[in-house]
């Protein structure tokens, strides 16, 4: 029986919670569990690396994209698959490769199903499962803070956004791929490994989590009213037809702001950085999909 381990956000629930995540594994037949909890997600990492050190053979991660991001960065290139249980509040990982938020089910394509070698984006050293950017969508993240997530969910986004809707775009750089695209004026960098978002919106209609590419947004609203223009143009699935948004397709993303701005990955706030770098790592880590599954 293969070796499991299970690295859990002990914050984050799910149905029954994790004493129904140890039942169903148990009556799957898992007996030589591994299992830690920890109370932040960059607890993670270490946890997953001590995992591995003792045999696990395949890592369960119970918890939110954050809590995904922190592990698949410690499995990158280890040839130990990920399996999920979509616990957090957004999910969007687990939601791009039809992974449900129900215990038996994820546990089941954690088991049972297809083993799909993923890309993961790389900002700063760092792998990303998601999305990653710098600017106006990491400061909403940045304020939107875990106390605010618990109570109010997805809104505390809408919330943190609406704040920074007035904020002053910063002067950048931007190279694509060793060559220079953009000079000027940007509110946001916004890398996607996968394509969509909240209730089915989707952001980079390209994307896809093992063509080696990110999609890369350079997005230039300023004011109110061009927001809004870009926020109907997303909502549409259409963000790259807005004349404040470019979009490309990369492998390698370099930028330089004439400020520190934050940044973020995959939800989770990260400082602030004058340089930029986002690189795609191709099939960094195998992670368990549904057999039906053939595209993100």
């Amino acid at each position: 029986m293969t070796r499991v381990a299970v690295i859990a956000h002990s914050g984050k629930s799910l149905g029954g919670g994790l004493g129904e995540l140890r039942q169903v594994l148990k009556a799957r037949g898992v007996e030589d569990l591994m299992w830690c909890e920890v109370p932040k997600s960059r607890k993670a990492p270490k946890q997953v690396r001590k995992a591995m050190k003792d045999g696990a053979e395949l890592v369960f991660a119970w918890g939110g994209d954050g809590m995904v991001q922190r592990c698949a960065d410690a499995l990158a290139g280890q040839g130990v698959p990920l399996a999920v249980i979509p616990a957090g509040t957004a999910n969007l990982f687990a939601s791009n490769l039809g992974i449900p938020d129900d215990i038996e089910a994820a546990v089941d394509i954690g088991l049972t199903g297809r083993r799909r070698p993923l890309d993961l984006g790389v900002v700063n050293g760092e792998h990303f499962a998601v999305m990653a950017g710098a600017g106006f969508d990491a400061a909403m993240i940045r304020d939107a803070d875990s106390t605010l997530k618990d109570r109010f969910g997805r809104a505390a986004y809408v919330w943190t956004g609406a704040k920074h809707l007035h904020s002053s775009p910063v002067r950048a750089r931007v190279e694509i791929d060793g060559k220079k695209r953009f000079k000027g004026d940007v509110s946001c960098i916004l890398a996607g490994n996968v394509g969509s978002l909240f209730g089915g919106v989707t952001v980079f209609p390209d994307a896809e989590p093992d063509d080696a590419t990110l999609e890369v947004a350079i997005v230039t609203a300023s004011n109110v009213v061009e927001w809004t223009r870009v926020m109907l143009r997303t909502l549409r699935s259409e963000p790259g037809d807005s004349p404040f948004v470019e979009v490309i397709s990369a492998r390698s993303v370099r930028v330089q702001f004439d400020e520190a701005v934050p940044y973020e990955l995959d939800g989770g706030a990260r400082g602030t950085t004058k340089d930029l770098r986002i690189d795609i790592n191709p099939k960094a880590v195998e992670v368990c999909v549904p057999d039906d599954k053939d595209a993100s």
